[in-house]
């Protein structure tokens, strides 16, 4: 696993270690090592320890935010890499408005991911 681009890494307002969401919904950090291998969560490697972090807003109270396993798979089924989920979910889209990631946290996941099908035809 590479480091992300700062491009990308610029998009993204806040960042958690696995540690940290593992003590947040009361599981071993080993589950949440497999929520990213299986693809139910984005984790790419950055910061100066180059350890794997996931995207604030991909974690809610108990587990991941609504809607967001559902988009991780749409977007990988049209062949998004990691990074190009990335820039998409926390890019402005202005029809939503705001970014496919803030209106996954407002419960807008439809809308996510009728956009998200979309590119795939």
């Amino acid at each position: 696993m590479s480091e992300i681009d700062p491009k990308i890494d610029a998009l993204i307002p806040a960042w958690l270690y696995l540690p940290d969401i593992s003590e947040k919904w009361g599981i071993e950090v080993t589950k949440v090592r497999n929520m990213v291998s299986d693809g139910t969560l984005l984790a790419v490697r950055r910061g100066e320890n180059n350890a794997l972090q996931i995207p604030a807003a991909f974690v809610g109270e108990d587990g991941p935010v609504k809607g967001i396993v559902g988009t991780l798979t749409v977007l990988k089924d049209c062949g998004f890499t990691k990074e190009e989920a990335l820039e998409w979910l926390f890019t402005d889209d202005p029809t939503l408005p705001g970014t496919p990631a803030q209106a996954l946290n407002e419960n807008r996941g439809t809308e996510v991911k009728r956009r998200a099908q979309a590119m795939a035809l």
